[in-house]
């Protein structure tokens, strides 16, 4: 560790986590599960070809010929996409940018870091089921069944507002609304809510 530095490694990951992504940035679980499971491999990787341990890493070690061996590593030994290349340089991109504000003195490997661009990739487009698929999916839950009526309103729920996956996940029973006029209050990334009116038939799945 350079002597300039007056926060090792382990101190300034630590913090990342419990200081900058969950008090200050208040980023969600998945986030937090996503940069952690980037660290233990880039963590995992360390010790493979420097053979030093969490706690003897510096910041120094974390250059831009290592983050490119590591990313090399992710695709090649890993066989990871670019996609999820990408996904584990922006952790290490945001934990670099925070580097930065607490140790000014390692801004020299954190620009060289910063600087390793993104993948670029051709996105497929995505294609779109017909109605009759649609209700076809929408029937297919035994609805004879609790699971098969709480699957049913699951389907039914992501169909109507679009949301994610983990957006429905998220959903609580106070974030539902019905009368008149049914709305549910889906909370998404980045601490972005928004309102969806519920229709009349997914409304009355909720209620059924």
């Amino acid at each position: 560790m350079s002597k300039s530095l007056t926060q090792p490694f382990p101190v300034l990951l630590q913090k990342f986590f419990t200081q900058r992504l969950l008090l200050q940035q208040h980023v969600s679980h998945c986030t937090v599960t996503a940069y952690r499971d980037s660290f233990r491999l880039l963590l995992a990787f360390a010790y493979q070809r420097l053979h030093k341990r969490p706690s003897n890493i510096a910041i120094e070690d974390l250059n831009a010929s290592f983050i490119l061996a590591f990313l090399h590593h992710l695709e090649r030994d890993r066989h990871n996409c670019i996609r999820s290349r990408n996904a584990r340089l922006a952790a290490i991109r945001s934990f670099m940018e925070y580097v930065s504000s607490e140790e000014p003195s390692a801004l020299a490997t954190v620009r060289s870091v910063l600087a390793i661009p993104m993948k670029r990739f051709e996105q497929p487009l995505v294609g779109s089921l017909s109605r009759e698929h649609i209700e076809a999916i929408l029937a297919a839950p035994d609805m004879e069944t609790w699971t098969g009526q709480r699957d049913r309103v699951m389907l039914a729920t992501l169909y109507n507002t679009g949301a994610r996956v983990s957006e429905l996940l998220e959903m609580r029973v106070a974030d539902l609304v019905l009368g008149s006029t049914s709305w549910v209050q889906i909370h998404g990334k980045g601490r972005k809510d928004r309102s969806v009116p519920l229709w009349p038939d997914t409304a009355s799945l909720t209620v059924s």
